[in-house]
């Protein structure tokens, strides 16, 4: 009898709690990347009519978001490969072979694909081309050790059939759409235009908007704006910190996959998603 009872005690305490959290498991994830602006350079109440700010209001804003360092390159390596990978400029070329998420991904039988605007084309390995810039490409860096040429695709390429899209996307706009080199009104407009669409389709179909910036302008701290919106998210602010870290553990987590790097150390984003 004791027996027994000492077996269902140790049922019960192994057993996940009846009010823990579980994370969604997205059929389509695109993160989109934007260039070097600060909170709250992005949400100021002169921007309060744009498309990024009926963004937040539909999805969930964090409001302690944070990029892992300066400048630019590091953070797309370590939102993509939980590392800056000893990369503390934004120097090219550079390969690498170990984890990264479209490794992970694959792997795990998923799919992964980055969608670049101006590259010149399917799997081109040059460090600029007008206003691509490959520091903003971080699958290219692990293309032909780790990955195929085949996943680092054109914007162009992008699926205008929203379900044949891979399991998670990067997309990157090109220097004149992400404010690195073009306003904020312009960045707006080619979200509004290019990713609109997809918002639509995702708010139907169990699929999820990550929108976020790789850092700041130096000049708070680096917090910047990511913004999550889907079917799954409950709209509203966030206070929880973060970075790119907790984003790239929280696509693993989507899909029970293992976090490399500093990811692995990094707790995934709660307390934003509908329970069901």
């Amino acid at each position: 009898m004791r027996h027994l009872l000492f077996i269902a005690l140790l049922a019960l305490m192994l057993a996940p709690s009846a009010h823990a959290e579980r994370l969604p498991h997205p059929d389509h994830v695109v993160v989109v990347i934007e260039e070097n602006s600060g909170y709250s350079q992005i949400m100021n109440m002169r921007n309060s009519n744009s498309y990024i700010h009926a963004l937040a209001r539909r999805g969930v804003l964090f409001t302690q978001s944070y990029g892992v360092t300066h400048p630019s390159q590091p953070n797309y390596l370590a939102l993509f490969s939980g590392s800056a990978q000893g990369v503390t400029r934004n120097s090219c070329p550079h390969t690498f072979d170990n984890d990264n998420l479209a490794s992970s991904l694959l792997a795990g039988g998923f799919s992964f694909a980055g969608y670049s605007e101006s590259l010149p084309a399917v799997g081109d390995l040059s460090c600029s081309s007008g206003a691509y810039q490959r520091k903003h490409n971080p699958v290219a860096n692990w293309q032909g050790a780790r990955l195929s040429a085949g996943i680092n695709q054109r914007f162009s390429d992008f699926p205008k059939d929203f379900s044949k899209l891979p399991t998670v996307s990067f997309v990157i706009p090109n220097q004149d759409n992400d404010m690195h080199d073009g306003s904020f009104e312009a960045a707006d407009e080619w979200l509004k235009t290019h990713i609109g669409p997809y918002v639509e389709w995702a708010m139907k179909h169990n699929s999820l908007l990550i929108l976020t910036w790789d850092e700041d302008n130096f000049r708070e701290d680096n917090r910047v704006v990511t913004i999550l919106v889907g079917p799954m998210v409950k709209p509203g602010a966030s206070a929880q910190r973060i970075n790119h870290y907790n984003v790239l553990r929280t696509l693993l987590d989507f899909y029970g996959l293992p976090a490399p790097g500093e990811s692995r150390e990094a707790e995934a984003i709660k307390g934003v998603w509908k329970q069901r």
